[in-house]
């Protein structure tokens, strides 16, 4: 079950990343009867069934999914980890998740919306990234950084994020710094589909790393000592849901 769960876990966390609850407003329950108040708390457990029967409807739906779907746990096989970003992509779409780009952009605009200047707002970006496990393999970041701080030595201040006019001449040493690297903006889908297999791989990888020491344990017991493992590739996760 332990594999199971780890499978699974994977649906939750999409699931409950996309369910806010908004705040109501507060109110001063000493200028209310008991009378009063009561509509307001069924109020609020309503809101909460709501969210729990959404979640509940997100996870069952992804359960069908893998419960239909052949995962093969083979980090290293590229058709694997293709097929396993095809089923995750399939759970996303049908139980009406955000896909990892969506959850980063949505991170990105909730952290930054209130940062003021463009070097934090580039250093937040940065944290972001460490965070989720992305590597900036093209050095961009430190491209961009030197873009600011030439912006900055040009205009002889920090360059806030509401002057229009400092931050167009940034944004034109990032479109040249997308042009060195070759990146467009048509080729965005392309580079969507790439961290998607990107996060597949090290989502098996995860698995197959918790299917050992899964079996290791097995191993461990009286019952099981003479037995031999079976090679994780083999294993069909359907059949542990």
């Amino acid at each position: 079950m332990a594999l199971s769960t780890r499978i699974l876990s994977k649906s939750r966390q999409l699931c409950g990343s996309q369910s806010i609850l908004q705040k109501e407003n507060t109110i001063p329950v000493r200028f209310y009867a008991k009378e009063a108040a009561a509509p307001l708390a069924n109020k609020g457990d309503e809101i909460l069934k709501n969210i729990f029967l959404e979640v509940k409807a997100k996870y069952e739906t992804a359960l069908g999914i893998f419960r239909k779907e052949k995962i093969t746990i083979d980090p290293d096989d590229p058709a694997a980890v293709s097929q396993y970003a095809k089923v995750m992509k399939t759970v996303r779409q049908k139980a009406d998740l955000f896909s990892e780009s969506q959850r980063i952009q949505y991170t990105i605009q909730t952290r930054t919306q209130d940062v003021p200047d463009a070097r934090t707002y580039l250093l937040t970006l940065k944290d972001i990234r460490i965070k989720r496990g992305l590597t900036d393999d093209l050095g961009a970041e430190a491209m961009m950084m030197n873009a600011l701080d030439k912006v900055e030595k040009e205009i002889k201040k920090p360059l806030m994020r509401n002057d229009k006019q400092s931050m167009a001449l940034l944004t034109a040493e990032f479109d040249k710094i997308n042009k060195k690297l070759g990146i467009r903006k048509e080729d965005l889908p392309k580079y969507e589909e790439q961290l998607e297999l990107k996060i597949a791989k090290a989502q098996l990888e995860e698995l197959k790393k918790d299917a050992f020491e899964a079996m290791e344990t097995q191993k461990k017991r009286y019952e099981f000592k003479d037995e031999a493992m079976p090679d994780v590739k083999s294993l069909d996760i359907r059949n542990f849901l």
